[in-house]
């Protein structure tokens, strides 16, 4: 298997209830390497950039307006099948049917607060990683 990058978002709700250093410890007890981390705060135009993709799906509001709410968590991470390990590590996008241990499942409220967001493929993972990073900030 090959060493990949994926990034991941620890999201407002989860920054809110000061979860962030939980979740990163879980990261890499799952074997990832941070490569890239700060935390920031999007603005609306940001979150609507970011997720431009959902434009015109009913939630698009809810979520850009949710992800500018409060500091996110940006993270570059690397592993071996990274994408793959980072799905199975953090689980469902609803907590509820998240698998026990997983981190929506600890740190989820519901699918619109579930804790983190992470890249679904290579090619967004290279997209969205290139959105919050420019080559220089990756180690």
């Amino acid at each position: 298997m090959a060493i990949q990058r994926t990034l991941s978002m620890i999201k407002p709700d989860a920054m809110e209830k000061n979860h962030a250093g939980a979740i990163l410890a879980k990261f890499q007890e799952a074997g990832f390497t941070v490569r890239g981390m700060k935390m920031i705060r999007l603005s609306l135009a940001q979150a609507e950039g970011f997720y431009a993709e959902h434009k015109g799906r009913g939630f698009f509001g809810e979520l850009t307006q949710f992800m500018s709410r409060g500091p996110i968590t940006v993270l570059c991470l690397e592993r071996e099948d990274a994408i793959a390990k980072y799905r199975e590590v953090i689980g469902a996008t609803d907590p509820a049917k998240a698998a026990d241990g997983t981190i929506r499942k600890l740190y989820g409220a519901n699918v619109g607060e579930n804790a983190v967001h992470g890249s679904d493929s290579e090619a967004s993972a290279a997209r969205e990683i290139s959105y919050f990073f420019a080559g220089c900030d990756l180690v």
